[in-house]
């Protein structure tokens, strides 16, 4: 079995990962262009943790901007097999109140904007997204909410917006109708690229506001989201220590297939296959590329 390494993906408000220790940063070369940031290799006890922020050390980048192929690329490359995503959200439910926590299991993508495959014009592939989130690791995730006291709820559905502008009126009413729990502008194409580079996925999703349908809050803005997810933030540190303490050394089998995602993906015949193409699909890919030539 592979070594397991953790990532951890932060949104809004998650800069930094305190409780690293054996810190150091390294900028790693993506033929897919620029990631948002250095990457921050550190462990937490016994585990080896990876951290992007999403936006960049200083909130750089808008949802539209980030390099999504980019940053899961450079993750890959630096050997993480379960990946977690900390990103602030807006909720269409009461009880998700601000300060709570989503284990989302399901995605809409609502983005127009954004590129959202690896794989192209030259080697087409079609992985299987029923499932989009890892359960074990899901599971690991609220365990540790458990355990540090964090109020949260397993399971949930996140609509993911193009932005950057927050939802209007009709639009909130439209997607809390349609059931969803909470709405971002950052889990896609994230978890559809994670699951190309077979790692396994799994989003915190952070509630900071009601988004802009509750009759007795005001509509959402950049001052509430900071504030909450200021907040937040440091129940994420917690969390994150708790998860990488009881972190397994070896990777485990996903149960949805997440770490072997392209087992019969790639529909292109090799002799068809875009040589410039594979090049950049040499981490990515390389399992299936590498071993198989299939």
């Amino acid at each position: 079995m592979a070594k397991a390494v953790l990532g951890i993906i932060g949104g809004s408000g998650i800069y930094d990962l305190p409780g690293l220790e054996d810190v150091r940063e390294e900028r790693i070369a993506s033929p897919w262009g620029e990631p948002s940031d250095a990457l921050r290799f550190g462990r937490i006890g016994k585990t080896e943790v990876v951290f992007l922020p999403r936006h960049g050390r200083g909130h750089r980048y808008s949802p539209s901007d980030i390099n999504y192929r980019a940053n899961i690329d450079v993750l890959k490359r630096a050997g993480v097999t379960d990946l977690i995503s900390v990103s602030a959200c807006g909720s269409f439910k009461v009880e998700y109140y601000p300060g709570f926590f989503v284990l989302v299991d399901q995605f809409v993508d609502r983005t127009f904007r954004r590129e959202t495959s690896f794989f192209g014009r030259g080697c087409v592939a079609h992985v299987p997204m029923a499932h989009p989130v890892g359960p074990v690791l899901q599971q690991r995730i609220a365990d540790a909410a458990v355990a540090e006291n964090i109020p949260f709820t397993l399971g949930g559905t996140y609509v993911c917006i193009e932005g950057p502008q927050f939802s209007t009126y009709a639009e909130s009413i439209t997607y809390q109708s349609h059931g969803y729990d909470v709405i971002g502008m950052t889990a896609m194409p994230e978890a559809k690229l994670a699951r190309e580079a077979e790692i396994t996925y799994a989003t915190v999703a952070m509630v900071t506001d009601y988004d802009c349908w509750h009759p007795e809050h005001d509509e959402v803005d950049v001052a509430s989201v900071v504030a909450v997810a200021q907040q937040n933030a440091r129940k994420v540190a917690g969390l994150i220590a708790r998860i990488a303490r009881d972190f397994p050394a070896e990777r485990e089998p996903c149960p949805r297939g997440s770490d072997r995602a392209l087992d019969g993906a790639i529909m292109t015949a090799p002799s068809a296959r875009d040589p410039e193409l594979l090049k950049k699909l040499d981490a990515v890919a390389g399992r299936i590329l590498h071993s198989t030539g299939k």
